[in-house]
Protein backbone atom coordinates (compact mmCIF):
# COMPACT_ATOMS: atom_id res chain seq x y z
CA UNK A 1 0.00 0.00 0.00
CA UNK A 2 2.88 2.18 0.64
CA UNK A 3 4.22 1.79 -2.18
CA UNK A 4 1.22 2.51 -4.35
CA UNK A 5 0.77 5.88 -2.44
CA UNK A 6 4.42 6.33 -3.24
CA UNK A 7 3.66 5.67 -7.30
CA UNK A 8 0.70 8.16 -6.77
CA UNK A 9 2.60 10.67 -5.31
CA UNK A 10 5.09 10.73 -7.91
CA UNK A 11 2.74 10.63 -10.89
CA UNK A 12 0.32 13.41 -9.55
CA UNK A 13 -2.76 10.89 -9.19
CA UNK A 14 -2.95 10.93 -5.26
CA UNK A 15 -5.96 12.27 -4.00
CA UNK A 16 -6.19 10.87 -0.10
CA UNK A 17 -5.63 13.07 2.99
CA UNK A 18 -1.70 14.35 1.95
CA UNK A 19 -3.28 16.19 -1.48
CA UNK A 20 -6.51 17.71 0.30
CA UNK A 21 -6.71 21.12 -1.35
CA UNK A 22 -6.96 24.62 0.63
CA UNK A 23 -7.91 26.36 -2.49
CA UNK A 24 -4.41 26.56 -3.48
CA UNK A 25 -2.46 24.64 -5.99
CA UNK A 26 1.28 25.33 -3.97
CA UNK A 27 -0.49 23.94 -0.81
CA UNK A 28 -1.41 20.61 -2.67
CA UNK A 29 2.10 20.59 -4.15
CA UNK A 30 3.74 21.11 -0.79
CA UNK A 31 1.98 18.43 1.09
CA UNK A 32 2.61 16.12 -1.80
CA UNK A 33 6.03 16.85 -1.74
CA UNK A 34 6.00 16.24 2.01
CA UNK A 35 4.17 13.02 2.04
CA UNK A 36 6.87 11.97 -0.49
CA UNK A 37 9.63 13.03 1.06
CA UNK A 38 8.19 11.06 4.42
CA UNK A 39 7.59 7.99 2.68
CA UNK A 40 11.02 7.77 0.91
CA UNK A 41 12.78 8.16 4.64
CA UNK A 42 9.80 5.22 5.67
CA UNK A 43 10.72 3.11 2.53
CA UNK A 44 14.35 3.82 2.13
CA UNK A 45 14.09 5.04 -1.05
CA UNK A 46 15.49 8.42 -2.63
CA UNK A 47 13.15 10.86 -4.28
CA UNK A 48 14.65 9.48 -7.69
CA UNK A 49 13.70 5.63 -6.94
CA UNK A 50 16.73 4.74 -6.37
CA UNK A 51 16.62 2.27 -3.00
CA UNK A 52 19.49 3.69 -0.61
CA UNK A 53 18.32 0.51 1.38
CA UNK A 54 19.81 -1.34 -1.71
CA UNK A 55 22.69 0.27 -1.99
CA UNK A 56 25.39 -2.33 -2.05
CA UNK A 57 28.18 0.38 -2.20
CA UNK A 58 30.08 1.00 1.03
CA UNK A 59 32.28 3.63 2.54
CA UNK A 60 35.58 1.37 2.95
CA UNK A 61 36.00 3.80 5.82
CA UNK A 62 39.31 5.80 6.91
CA UNK A 63 42.60 4.80 5.23
CA UNK A 64 45.26 2.86 7.53
CA UNK A 65 48.85 3.10 6.96
CA UNK A 66 51.45 6.09 7.58
CA UNK A 67 50.09 8.95 7.80
CA UNK A 68 49.32 11.34 4.49
CA UNK A 69 50.20 14.23 5.88
CA UNK A 70 52.10 16.00 8.68
CA UNK A 71 55.54 17.11 7.15
CA UNK A 72 57.31 19.52 5.68
CA UNK A 73 56.78 21.08 1.61
CA UNK A 74 59.17 19.68 -0.40
CA UNK A 75 62.10 22.28 -1.21
CA UNK A 76 62.12 24.72 1.85
CA UNK A 77 65.36 26.36 2.80
CA UNK A 78 67.56 25.56 5.74
CA UNK A 79 65.90 28.66 7.44
CA UNK A 80 62.47 27.52 6.61
CA UNK A 81 62.69 24.29 7.84
CA UNK A 82 63.95 25.78 10.95
CA UNK A 83 60.94 28.26 11.34
CA UNK A 84 58.61 25.17 10.38
CA UNK A 85 59.82 23.14 13.06
CA UNK A 86 59.73 25.62 15.65
CA UNK A 87 56.51 26.56 14.70
CA UNK A 88 55.42 22.74 15.19
CA UNK A 89 57.06 23.22 18.24
CA UNK A 90 54.44 25.77 19.61
CA UNK A 91 51.49 24.20 17.55
CA UNK A 92 51.78 21.17 19.85
CA UNK A 93 52.31 22.85 23.47
CA UNK A 94 49.76 23.11 25.92
CA UNK A 95 48.59 26.54 27.51
CA UNK A 96 48.02 26.54 31.25
CA UNK A 97 46.92 29.31 33.63
CA UNK A 98 50.48 31.32 33.91
CA UNK A 99 50.53 31.45 29.71
CA UNK A 100 47.23 32.97 29.79
CA UNK A 101 44.62 30.13 28.86
CA UNK A 102 41.12 31.02 29.35
CA UNK A 103 39.14 32.61 31.57
CA UNK A 104 37.02 30.75 28.70
CA UNK A 105 38.49 28.36 26.06
CA UNK A 106 37.68 25.02 24.24
CA UNK A 107 40.78 23.40 24.37
CA UNK A 108 44.18 23.98 25.31
CA UNK A 109 46.72 23.44 22.56
CA UNK A 110 46.45 23.66 18.55
CA UNK A 111 47.23 20.37 18.30
CA UNK A 112 44.82 18.88 20.21
CA UNK A 113 42.05 19.98 17.93
CA UNK A 114 44.58 19.24 14.57
CA UNK A 115 45.97 15.95 15.30
CA UNK A 116 44.13 13.46 12.54
CA UNK A 117 45.90 11.50 10.82
CA UNK A 118 48.79 14.00 12.15
CA UNK A 119 49.79 17.33 13.76
CA UNK A 120 48.21 20.19 11.35
CA UNK A 121 45.10 17.56 10.79
CA UNK A 122 41.81 17.83 11.97
CA UNK A 123 39.85 16.02 14.64
CA UNK A 124 41.09 12.85 15.80
CA UNK A 125 39.07 9.31 16.99
CA UNK A 126 39.24 9.97 20.48
CA UNK A 127 38.00 13.69 21.80
CA UNK A 128 40.95 15.42 24.26
CA UNK A 129 37.74 17.71 25.33
CA UNK A 130 36.38 15.47 27.55
CA UNK A 131 38.98 14.57 29.67
CA UNK A 132 40.48 18.25 29.83
CA UNK A 133 36.64 19.48 30.49
CA UNK A 134 37.33 18.41 34.39
CA UNK A 135 41.44 18.02 34.60
CA UNK A 136 43.37 19.46 37.30
CA UNK A 137 40.33 20.46 39.33
CA UNK A 138 38.24 22.52 36.86
CA UNK A 139 35.13 23.22 37.60
CA UNK A 140 33.69 21.83 34.46
CA UNK A 141 30.98 19.48 33.27
CA UNK A 142 31.38 17.56 30.00
CA UNK A 143 28.69 19.26 27.66
CA UNK A 144 26.36 16.54 26.56
CA UNK A 145 27.24 16.98 22.74
CA UNK A 146 31.11 16.07 23.31
CA UNK A 147 31.85 12.01 23.43
CA UNK A 148 35.38 10.44 23.90
CA UNK A 149 34.42 8.82 20.62
CA UNK A 150 33.63 11.46 18.90
CA UNK A 151 34.55 15.36 17.00
CA UNK A 152 36.10 17.86 18.63
CA UNK A 153 33.72 20.63 18.90
CA UNK A 154 33.14 23.74 19.01
CA UNK A 155 29.64 25.54 19.71
CA UNK A 156 27.76 28.44 18.00
CA UNK A 157 24.48 30.53 19.39
CA UNK A 158 22.61 31.32 16.38
CA UNK A 159 20.52 33.91 17.94
CA UNK A 160 20.32 36.12 21.37
CA UNK A 161 17.62 36.18 23.63
CA UNK A 162 16.21 39.37 21.99
CA UNK A 163 16.52 37.55 18.61
CA UNK A 164 19.15 39.78 16.80
CA UNK A 165 21.48 37.13 15.32
CA UNK A 166 24.28 36.02 17.25
CA UNK A 167 26.76 33.34 15.22
CA UNK A 168 29.77 33.58 17.35
CA UNK A 169 32.00 30.79 19.64
CA UNK A 170 30.76 30.47 22.90
CA UNK A 171 33.23 28.58 24.95
CA UNK A 172 32.94 25.13 26.32
CA UNK A 173 34.89 25.63 29.75
CA UNK A 174 36.21 27.88 32.38
CA UNK A 175 39.06 27.65 34.47
CA UNK A 176 37.71 27.86 37.60
CA UNK A 177 38.95 25.93 40.06
CA UNK A 178 41.64 24.95 37.92
CA UNK A 179 44.79 23.84 39.41
CA UNK A 180 48.47 23.94 36.96
CA UNK A 181 51.99 23.99 36.96
CA UNK A 182 52.01 27.57 36.60
CA UNK A 183 49.02 28.72 38.58
CA UNK A 184 45.97 27.72 40.39
CA UNK A 185 42.03 29.61 39.40
CA UNK A 186 40.68 28.97 43.00
CA UNK A 187 39.71 33.00 43.26
CA UNK A 188 37.93 32.61 39.95
CA UNK A 189 34.18 31.66 39.85
CA UNK A 190 32.79 32.12 36.73
CA UNK A 191 30.83 29.29 35.44
CA UNK A 192 30.25 27.01 31.88
CA UNK A 193 27.28 28.85 29.73
CA UNK A 194 24.12 27.01 29.54
CA UNK A 195 24.13 24.72 25.97
CA UNK A 196 20.89 22.90 27.01
CA UNK A 197 18.39 25.84 27.16
CA UNK A 198 19.50 27.21 23.02
CA UNK A 199 19.53 23.02 22.30
CA UNK A 200 16.02 22.77 23.33
CA UNK A 201 14.99 25.70 21.06
CA UNK A 202 17.03 25.10 17.92
CA UNK A 203 19.25 27.54 18.84
CA UNK A 204 22.48 25.72 18.88
CA UNK A 205 25.37 24.63 16.32
CA UNK A 206 28.46 22.62 16.01
CA UNK A 207 31.86 23.16 14.15
CA UNK A 208 34.46 20.89 13.82
CA UNK A 209 38.35 21.52 13.27
CA UNK A 210 39.63 21.96 9.26
CA UNK A 211 42.54 20.67 8.37
CA UNK A 212 45.31 22.53 7.62
CA UNK A 213 47.59 20.46 5.61
CA UNK A 214 48.98 22.19 2.18
CA UNK A 215 47.27 25.99 3.50
CA UNK A 216 50.44 27.66 2.20
CA UNK A 217 49.71 26.58 -1.18
CA UNK A 218 45.63 27.34 -0.48
CA UNK A 219 46.88 30.82 0.58
CA UNK A 220 49.28 31.85 -2.34
CA UNK A 221 46.09 30.80 -5.20
CA UNK A 222 46.03 33.92 -6.90
CA UNK A 223 42.40 35.51 -6.55
CA UNK A 224 42.59 35.80 -10.63
CA UNK A 225 43.03 31.72 -10.57
CA UNK A 226 39.40 31.25 -8.06
CA UNK A 227 37.89 33.67 -10.60
CA UNK A 228 38.76 32.28 -13.68
CA UNK A 229 37.71 28.77 -12.08
CA UNK A 230 34.36 30.04 -10.93
CA UNK A 231 33.15 31.20 -14.95
CA UNK A 232 35.21 27.68 -16.33
CA UNK A 233 32.17 25.27 -17.38
CA UNK A 234 29.80 27.72 -16.85
CA UNK A 235 27.02 26.21 -18.82
CA UNK A 236 27.47 23.18 -17.14
CA UNK A 237 27.40 24.19 -13.53
CA UNK A 238 24.11 26.40 -14.37
CA UNK A 239 22.22 23.31 -16.05
CA UNK A 240 22.73 21.47 -12.55
CA UNK A 241 21.86 24.60 -10.71
CA UNK A 242 25.42 25.20 -9.37
CA UNK A 243 26.95 28.44 -8.80
CA UNK A 244 29.17 29.91 -6.36
CA UNK A 245 30.50 32.92 -5.14
CA UNK A 246 33.79 34.08 -3.83
CA UNK A 247 33.89 35.48 -0.29
CA UNK A 248 35.10 38.74 -0.53
CA UNK A 249 35.09 39.98 3.01
CA UNK A 250 33.44 43.31 3.18
CA UNK A 251 32.47 44.19 6.60
CA UNK A 252 29.74 46.99 8.22
CA UNK A 253 28.17 45.55 10.92
CA UNK A 254 31.30 46.83 13.59
CA UNK A 255 32.85 42.97 13.16
CA UNK A 256 36.38 43.12 14.16
CA UNK A 257 39.69 41.92 12.53
CA UNK A 258 37.69 40.36 9.13
CA UNK A 259 39.73 42.02 6.77
CA UNK A 260 36.83 44.44 5.82
CA UNK A 261 38.48 46.84 3.57
CA UNK A 262 40.51 45.51 0.82
CA UNK A 263 37.70 43.34 -0.71
CA UNK A 264 40.20 40.58 -2.11
CA UNK A 265 38.77 36.82 -1.81
CA UNK A 266 39.27 35.23 1.43
CA UNK A 267 39.51 31.31 1.64
CA UNK A 268 39.71 29.75 5.48
CA UNK A 269 37.24 28.47 7.76
CA UNK A 270 34.19 26.66 6.95
CA UNK A 271 32.61 29.79 5.52
CA UNK A 272 35.94 30.75 3.89
CA UNK A 273 35.98 33.94 6.65
CA UNK A 274 39.19 33.96 7.08
CA UNK A 275 41.67 35.80 4.47
CA UNK A 276 44.87 34.83 5.66
CA UNK A 277 46.70 31.68 7.58
CA UNK A 278 47.75 34.30 10.12
CA UNK A 279 44.58 35.66 10.65
CA UNK A 280 43.29 32.25 11.27
CA UNK A 281 46.25 31.47 13.96
CA UNK A 282 45.18 34.77 15.69
CA UNK A 283 41.66 34.39 15.43
CA UNK A 284 42.13 30.80 16.92
CA UNK A 285 44.32 31.72 19.25
CA UNK A 286 42.16 34.00 20.77
CA UNK A 287 38.75 32.26 20.57
CA UNK A 288 39.34 28.33 21.23
CA UNK A 289 42.23 28.97 23.75
CA UNK A 290 41.20 32.35 25.16
CA UNK A 291 45.22 33.60 24.44
CA UNK A 292 45.12 37.26 23.78
CA UNK A 293 47.58 38.33 21.17
CA UNK A 294 48.64 41.04 19.19
CA UNK A 295 45.61 40.49 16.68
CA UNK A 296 43.05 39.90 19.33
CA UNK A 297 44.44 42.20 22.37
CA UNK A 298 41.39 42.12 24.49
CA UNK A 299 40.29 39.01 26.64
CA UNK A 300 36.96 37.27 25.43
CA UNK A 301 36.35 37.71 29.41
CA UNK A 302 37.68 40.40 31.51
CA UNK A 303 36.55 39.39 34.70
CA UNK A 304 39.12 41.02 37.07
CA UNK A 305 39.56 37.77 39.38
CA UNK A 306 40.12 35.52 36.70
CA UNK A 307 43.13 37.76 34.90
CA UNK A 308 46.17 35.80 35.75
CA UNK A 309 48.35 37.02 32.84
CA UNK A 310 46.97 40.75 32.35
CA UNK A 311 48.27 42.00 29.65
CA UNK A 312 48.47 40.28 26.19
CA UNK A 313 49.24 37.03 26.31
CA UNK A 314 51.43 36.21 23.09
CA UNK A 315 53.49 39.39 21.65
CA UNK A 316 56.72 39.86 19.99
CA UNK A 317 59.84 39.17 21.46
CA UNK A 318 61.86 42.17 20.73
CA UNK A 319 64.47 41.23 23.17
CA UNK A 320 64.63 37.60 21.32
CA UNK A 321 68.22 36.60 20.44
CA UNK A 322 67.47 36.51 16.68
CA UNK A 323 64.92 35.52 14.01
CA UNK A 324 62.25 32.85 14.96
CA UNK A 325 62.85 33.66 18.76
CA UNK A 326 62.14 37.39 18.02
CA UNK A 327 58.04 35.91 16.51
CA UNK A 328 55.19 35.81 18.20
CA UNK A 329 53.50 32.47 18.89
CA UNK A 330 50.60 33.33 15.82
CA UNK A 331 53.45 33.87 13.36
CA UNK A 332 54.80 30.51 14.15
CA UNK A 333 51.80 28.91 14.09
CA UNK A 334 50.55 30.30 10.61
CA UNK A 335 54.18 29.57 9.73
CA UNK A 336 53.82 26.13 10.32
CA UNK A 337 50.78 25.85 8.60
CA UNK A 338 52.32 27.87 5.40
CA UNK A 339 55.15 25.42 5.24
CA UNK A 340 52.99 22.06 6.02
CA UNK A 341 52.78 19.64 3.29
CA UNK A 342 49.43 18.56 1.46
CA UNK A 343 48.64 15.12 2.25
CA UNK A 344 49.79 12.48 -0.42
CA UNK A 345 47.07 10.68 -2.33
CA UNK A 346 46.95 6.73 -2.14
CA UNK A 347 47.21 5.49 -6.07
CA UNK A 348 45.98 1.38 -5.07
CA UNK A 349 44.04 2.30 -1.51
CA UNK A 350 41.67 1.11 -1.44
CA UNK A 351 40.35 -0.96 -3.81
CA UNK A 352 43.24 -0.93 -6.40
CA UNK A 353 44.66 1.55 -8.89
CA UNK A 354 42.15 0.29 -11.89
CA UNK A 355 39.09 0.91 -8.91
CA UNK A 356 40.74 4.41 -8.04
CA UNK A 357 41.15 5.59 -11.48
CA UNK A 358 37.24 4.43 -12.36
CA UNK A 359 36.07 6.77 -9.31
CA UNK A 360 38.41 9.64 -10.48
CA UNK A 361 36.52 9.48 -14.12
CA UNK A 362 33.32 9.07 -12.70
CA UNK A 363 33.92 12.02 -10.61
CA UNK A 364 34.09 14.20 -12.88
CA UNK A 365 30.75 12.75 -14.98
CA UNK A 366 28.38 13.30 -12.26
CA UNK A 367 29.64 16.68 -11.83
CA UNK A 368 31.57 16.59 -8.11
CA UNK A 369 34.50 17.80 -9.86
CA UNK A 370 32.29 21.05 -10.72
CA UNK A 371 32.47 22.66 -7.25
CA UNK A 372 35.39 20.40 -5.33
CA UNK A 373 37.95 21.24 -8.53
CA UNK A 374 40.99 19.19 -8.47
CA UNK A 375 43.54 21.54 -8.97
CA UNK A 376 44.28 24.71 -9.17
CA UNK A 377 47.79 27.09 -9.07
CA UNK A 378 49.64 29.24 -6.87
CA UNK A 379 51.37 32.56 -8.08
CA UNK A 380 54.05 34.19 -7.64
CA UNK A 381 55.65 34.37 -4.33
CA UNK A 382 58.78 34.95 -2.18
CA UNK A 383 58.89 31.18 -0.97
CA UNK A 384 60.13 29.03 -3.46
CA UNK A 385 58.68 26.21 -2.81
CA UNK A 386 55.07 27.87 -2.75
CA UNK A 387 55.20 29.85 -6.11
CA UNK A 388 53.79 28.41 -9.35
CA UNK A 389 52.77 25.00 -7.75
CA UNK A 390 49.88 22.85 -8.91
CA UNK A 391 47.42 22.38 -5.84
CA UNK A 392 45.83 19.54 -5.93
CA UNK A 393 43.03 20.63 -2.96
CA UNK A 394 39.74 19.43 -4.76
CA UNK A 395 37.89 22.71 -3.69
CA UNK A 396 36.97 25.98 -6.10
CA UNK A 397 37.05 28.15 -2.32
CA UNK A 398 33.76 29.51 -3.56
CA UNK A 399 30.74 29.98 -1.10
CA UNK A 400 27.46 27.66 -2.38
CA UNK A 401 24.03 27.19 -0.69
CA UNK A 402 23.93 23.91 0.64
CA UNK A 403 20.07 23.95 1.44
CA UNK A 404 18.38 23.39 4.62
CA UNK A 405 19.51 19.89 5.31
CA UNK A 406 23.24 21.48 5.77
CA UNK A 407 22.31 25.41 6.36
CA UNK A 408 23.53 26.52 9.93
CA UNK A 409 21.83 29.73 9.72
CA UNK A 410 24.66 31.05 10.66
CA UNK A 411 26.34 34.72 9.44
CA UNK A 412 29.45 35.18 9.16
CA UNK A 413 30.82 38.46 6.66
CA UNK A 414 29.44 38.16 3.65
CA UNK A 415 28.45 34.44 4.25
CA UNK A 416 24.98 33.62 4.23
CA UNK A 417 23.01 31.66 6.75
CA UNK A 418 23.15 28.84 4.14
CA UNK A 419 26.58 29.31 2.45
CA UNK A 420 29.99 27.41 2.81
CA UNK A 421 33.18 27.23 1.45
CA UNK A 422 33.49 24.28 -0.81
CA UNK A 423 35.60 22.03 1.23
CA UNK A 424 39.02 20.72 0.43
CA UNK A 425 38.98 17.15 -0.34
CA UNK A 426 42.66 16.05 -0.16
CA UNK A 427 43.54 14.08 2.88
CA UNK A 428 40.05 13.13 2.81
CA UNK A 429 41.03 9.74 2.79
CA UNK A 430 42.67 9.84 6.73
CA UNK A 431 39.73 11.59 7.68
CA UNK A 432 37.08 10.39 10.51
CA UNK A 433 34.51 12.97 11.03
CA UNK A 434 32.66 14.13 8.20
CA UNK A 435 30.88 18.00 7.47
CA UNK A 436 31.14 20.94 9.10
CA UNK A 437 29.52 20.12 12.20
CA UNK A 438 31.13 16.20 12.05
CA UNK A 439 27.65 14.75 12.67
CA UNK A 440 28.92 11.55 10.50
CA UNK A 441 31.89 9.10 9.54
CA UNK A 442 30.22 8.10 6.69
CA UNK A 443 30.85 9.01 3.12
CA UNK A 444 27.57 8.17 2.01
CA UNK A 445 25.78 9.59 4.88
CA UNK A 446 27.84 13.02 4.17
CA UNK A 447 27.24 12.44 0.38
CA UNK A 448 23.30 12.48 1.09
CA UNK A 449 23.05 15.88 3.20
CA UNK A 450 24.60 17.81 0.57
CA UNK A 451 20.56 16.90 -1.12
CA UNK A 452 17.69 19.01 0.58
CA UNK A 453 15.25 21.13 -1.32
CA UNK A 454 14.77 24.93 -0.68
CA UNK A 455 12.27 26.23 1.77
CA UNK A 456 10.86 29.47 3.01
CA UNK A 457 14.49 30.55 4.74
CA UNK A 458 16.90 28.69 2.77
CA UNK A 459 17.78 28.07 -1.26
CA UNK A 460 17.36 24.47 -2.40
CA UNK A 461 21.62 23.16 -2.30
CA UNK A 462 23.28 23.64 -4.82
CA UNK A 463 24.54 19.98 -5.21
CA UNK A 464 21.23 18.43 -5.93
CA UNK A 465 21.32 17.07 -9.23
CA UNK A 466 24.95 15.65 -8.75
CA UNK A 467 23.94 13.50 -5.72
CA UNK A 468 20.60 12.59 -7.99
CA UNK A 469 23.67 11.96 -10.43
CA UNK A 470 25.48 9.62 -7.89
CA UNK A 471 22.43 8.03 -6.80
CA UNK A 472 22.12 6.82 -10.57
CA UNK A 473 25.05 4.89 -10.60
CA UNK A 474 25.37 1.40 -10.62
CA UNK A 475 26.83 0.24 -7.17
CA UNK A 476 30.16 -1.13 -8.98
CA UNK A 477 30.62 2.58 -10.18
CA UNK A 478 29.51 3.99 -6.91
CA UNK A 479 32.31 1.85 -5.11
CA UNK A 480 34.52 3.23 -7.60
CA UNK A 481 33.61 6.78 -6.34
CA UNK A 482 33.94 6.11 -3.08
CA UNK A 483 37.49 3.84 -3.29
CA UNK A 484 38.57 7.51 -5.09
CA UNK A 485 37.63 9.51 -2.32
CA UNK A 486 39.12 7.59 0.36
CA UNK A 487 42.36 7.80 -1.68
CA UNK A 488 42.46 11.06 -1.99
Amino acid sequence: MAHDLLKKLRTGRHTGPAAVVSGSQGTHIRRAKWALAVLSVLLGVSLEGVPYANFKAADPGVRGGSPAGGGPLPGLTVSELALFQAGKTDFEETENIGDGLGPRFNLDSCAGCHAQPDVGGTSPAVNPQVALATALDADNSVPFFLKDHGPVREARFKYNPDGTRDGGVHALFVISGRMDATGNARGCDIVQEDFMTPSKKGNLVFRIPTPTFGAGLIEQIPDSAIVANQAAEEQQKSALGIHGRPHRVRIDNGTTNANGNDGTIARFGWKAQNKSLLLFSGEAYNVEMGISNELFQTERDETPECQFAPVPNDITHADGAAGVDALSDIEKFAAFMRFLAPPTPSLDTPGGASSIAGGRSLFQSVGCALCHTPQLRTGDTAVAALANQNVDLFSDLLLHNMGPGLADDIVQAQAGPDEFRTAPLWGLGQRIYLLHDGRTTDLIAAIRAHKSGGNKKFHPSEANAVVDNFNRLGESQKQDLLNFLRSL
